[in-house]
């Protein structure tokens, strides 16, 4: 499955209490709430590039399907994780939560859970090529 593209959340369930029980700090927690951060994903093959862009910062995580890697969390701090590939879908497991991503149409579903049974569900509309280019972000 190729995940490239720009992706525009516009809406997400249980985001606030999850990032409280990952160790989100508060302020990261309030500013994040009112925002509907874009992802940008540029795939070759099995190395993605993921960038998440917001009014306040932008975060790029760069890892290759199957191999450990370091990702930046929402709140700046480095993770190890290692991300797979499983029947279309992407699965990152880090010591704090694990995300599986996957694409239904023009839609990137994002499901995170965390040990205590506490999800997030975040959905991605894909922005149209022409669009991104005429009103770059």
């Amino acid at each position: 499955m190729d995940f490239s593209g720009t992706w525009q959340v516009y809406s997400e369930e249980n985001l606030e209490q999850f990032l409280k029980v990952i160790g989100a700090p508060e302020i990261v927690v309030k500013m994040r709430k009112d925002v509907k951060p874009v992802m940008v994903i540029e795939q070759n093959g099995r190395d993605l590039t993921c960038t998440m862009k917001t009014p306040f910062c932008s975060r790029v995580n760069v890892f290759t399907i199957g191999k450990e890697s370091e990702i930046c969390s929402v709140d700046g701090r480095k993770l190890k994780c290692t991300v797979r590939e499983e029947k279309g879908k992407l699965i990152c497991e880090t010591n704090k939560f694990t995300s599986v991503r996957e694409i239904q149409g023009d839609e990137m579903i994002e499901v995170s859970s965390h040990r205590e049974n506490l999800f997030r569900k975040s959905n991605y509309i894909k922005l149209s090529d022409r669009l991104v280019r005429k009103f770059p972000l």
